[in-house]
């Protein structure tokens, strides 16, 4: 008999699917291609009570992914919220929240920053200057210090299936275990199976909070391309830029140095931030 379960680790063409009853299986996809990743719903034939196979894909209803010039890196599906984690010490890039949040905009899915490490008072002030842009255009920013206490975080995760994600270093796997307590037990089981070794997040993996909320956990990252948008869905994942695109002078303007832009107006009077213009048009360029 065949049940719906969802992916909670993938690496290569082995995947851990949790089950409605709470039973995880070792699972293959029949077929030789398979792109699934943490959070997809896939349909499941047990084969025995440790191993499954995998029938096929249910719908997403959302997919995080980016991509450069030769491939897609997909990183979770079904997700609802994307928490880039940053923090305070080591520095982290503004331009990698921006991509972030665009991939994020284009696909529906409601972004959080945290800001982690807040202890580090001497570097807090810089930290929050670099993030004021954001929480002006109303994305939320969340102070906190995960080493001591993740729990101000907790009440954002309800009802959600929250994806981690950002730079290494940044505290996304403390960030967990403050809130999965028992994260580092199916961690270890999860990469016994998979026959990956110790696990210091090599692969992105799935913690069932409660019936409605769930966490994924992301390795770090050092960059994040958005060559599968275009100039147009890079655009729309300026909220500050949607009101405007479309009204210059010229239909085809490029936002440069034409006559009658209204971005190029927008910037010089102050209505739009230019480092954020500037992270358009480079992503723009990008695509181009």
């Amino acid at each position: 008999m065949n049940i719906i379960g969802t992916v909670v680790a993938a690496h290569g063409r082995q995947y851990r699917i949790a089950l409605p009853d709470g039973k995880t299986l070792l699972c293959f996809p029949r077929g030789k291609k398979s792109e699934l990743v943490c959070g997809d719903e896939v349909l499941v034939e047990e084969t025995s009570d440790t191993l499954g196979v995998i029938h096929a894909l249910t719908s997403r209803k959302t997919l995080f992914y980016r991509s450069d010039t030769y491939k897609q890196r997909l990183i979770a599906a079904n997700v609802t919220q994307v928490i880039v984690v940053v923090a305070t010490e080591p520095a982290f890039s503004e331009q990698l929240i921006t991509r972030c949040i665009v991939a994020a905009e284009t696909q529906g899915i409601a972004t959080l920053i945290v800001l982690n490490k807040c202890d580090l008072h001497d570097r807090l002030p810089g930290a929050k200057a670099t993030l004021a842009p954001f929480e002006q255009l109303g994305y939320r920013v969340l102070p906190l210090s995960a080493r001591g206490d993740g729990n101000p975080l907790r009440s954002f995760l309800e009802g959600q299936t929250s994806l981690l994600i950002g730079q290494s270093g940044m505290g996304k796997s403390t960030l967990t275990n403050a809130l999965v307590p028992d994260a580092r037990a199916p961690t270890r089981e999860i990469s016994q199976a998979l026959n990956t070794g110790k696990h210091t997040t090599t692969h992105t993996s799935l913690y069932r909070l409660n019936a409605a909320s769930a966490l994924i956990d992301s390795p770090g990252l050092t960059e994040f391309g958005l060559r599968h948008l275009s100039t147009d869905e890079i655009g729309q994942g300026f909220v500050e830029l949607r009101p405007l695109l479309g009204h210059c002078r010229f239909r085809d303007c490029r936002h440069d140095r034409e006559p009658g832009c209204e971005l190029q107006a927008a910037v010089t009077h102050g209505r739009i931030d230019a480092r954020r213009f500037a992270a358009y048009r480079l992503l723009c360029a990008e695509t181009a």
